[in-house]
């Protein structure tokens, strides 16, 4: 895969620079949680329609919002920022043309001041997390809470769960061989499986070779299945960002070419708010001497490679690619990640 003699030329030149950037690194992705960001970021990240209803504090049309007749078991969540704010057993037909909830979950979810708009004083009701626009509360519910979250479906994402199957979520990461990737998160604390493949590209069931050369469009990527009670997009991220270069367009070290470039493929707006957040978040602290081109796309398609390139570090550890370039990626997140490292 690599000439040898040039990644280590690559490898010594870079070193010192990577030990350099890795505490203002981790600091910056420290803060990637708090999502008081401007309004270009928003603009970004939602559909123009989200951000009428998120940030303009607009209002959908009555019984035209696509979770008022959602009768599944789950989690409502902030399509801003990922929040959790309502459990769907609290969910109850309103017949007022919106989803309707009478107790939002414990923790300090949503926060709520008075709206005087349109000759009416309301009181209106936010994402505590990114002061997201939800919709407003009543004091006509008709359970014991006396309450009516009265919310808007473009405000919410859901996450159906279901009692039979263990809840997991799914990441799908490019930075370089997938080899060196795959061998980092799965020794990660919380994650479940970890396979190497493609996406990104425009060629279906593609081939090793034809990634290899780069004409397909896919990027090598690893497919990240875990248990979000045991750890996180955000900690996923921090991992992901510490352990591979994202200021490098279409190349880690001497891999070169688009399909080893630094990706993410997110499943939804949680997903796409976190990266483009912890993005922006090291490009403003200054963690690199260049700005992160890490691209943030929506996920399509995953393609797994055959199985000659999966479970690779762990099957050939003494290989000269794996002492070389496999090992020091290991040992940095062992050490910066000591405590998450699985036994």
């Amino acid at each position: 895969m690599l000439n040898l003699i040039a990644l280590a030329i690559c490898l010594s030149i870079t070193a010192c620079a990577q030990s350099q950037i890795q505490n203002n690194a981790e600091t910056a992705l420290s803060d990637s949680a708090a999502f008081n960001r401007p309004d270009s970021f928003w603009r970004r990240v939602l559909s123009p329609k989200q951000y009428y209803v998120l940030r303009e504090k607009g209002t959908e049309k009555p019984f035209s919002g696509k979770w008022l007749l959602n009768n599944d078991s789950g989690i409502y969540t902030c399509a801003g920022c990922g929040n959790a704010l309502f459990d769907a057993s609290r969910k109850f037909d309103a017949h007022c043309g919106w989803p309707s909830f009478d107790e939002e979950i414990a923790g300090g979810k949503i926060t709520t001041r008075t709206d005087n708009s349109h000759g009416m004083s309301r009181t209106e009701i936010l994402c505590a997390r990114c002061g997201g626009h939800l919709g407003h509360l009543f004091d006509d519910g008709p359970s014991s809470t006396g309450k009516r979250y009265c919310v808007n479906s473009l405000s919410l994402e859901f996450t159906e769960q279901t009692a039979s199957a263990p809840q997991t979520d799914t990441l799908t990461l490019g930075g370089g061989c997938f080899w060196c990737i795959e061998a980092v998160f799965e020794k990660l604390k919380g994650v479940v499986k970890v396979e190497s493949g493609y996406s990104g590209g425009l060629v279906a069931n593609p081939s090793y070779e034809a990634v290899c050369s780069g004409n397909t469009g896919h990027a090598e990527v690893v497919q990240i299945i875990f248990d979000p009670n045991q750890t996180s997009t955000t900690e996923i991220l921090k991992v992901f960002f510490t352990v591979h270069d994202p200021c490098t367009l279409n190349r880690q070290g001497a891999d070169v070419g688009s399909q080893y470039r630094s990706v993410v493929f997110y499943r939804n707006a949680a997903q796409k708010a976190t990266s483009l957040s912890i993005i922006d978040a090291l490009n403003a602290s200054g963690a690199y001497s260049r700005p992160v081109v890490t691209a943030v796309e929506a996920f399509s398609t995953f393609y797994v490679a055959d199985i000659s390139h999966q479970d690779y570090y762990s099957r050939n550890p003494n290989g000269a690619y794996c002492r070389m370039v496999i090992q020091p990626k290991m040992e940095k997140f062992e050490k910066v990640f000591k405590d998450r490292v699985k036994p």
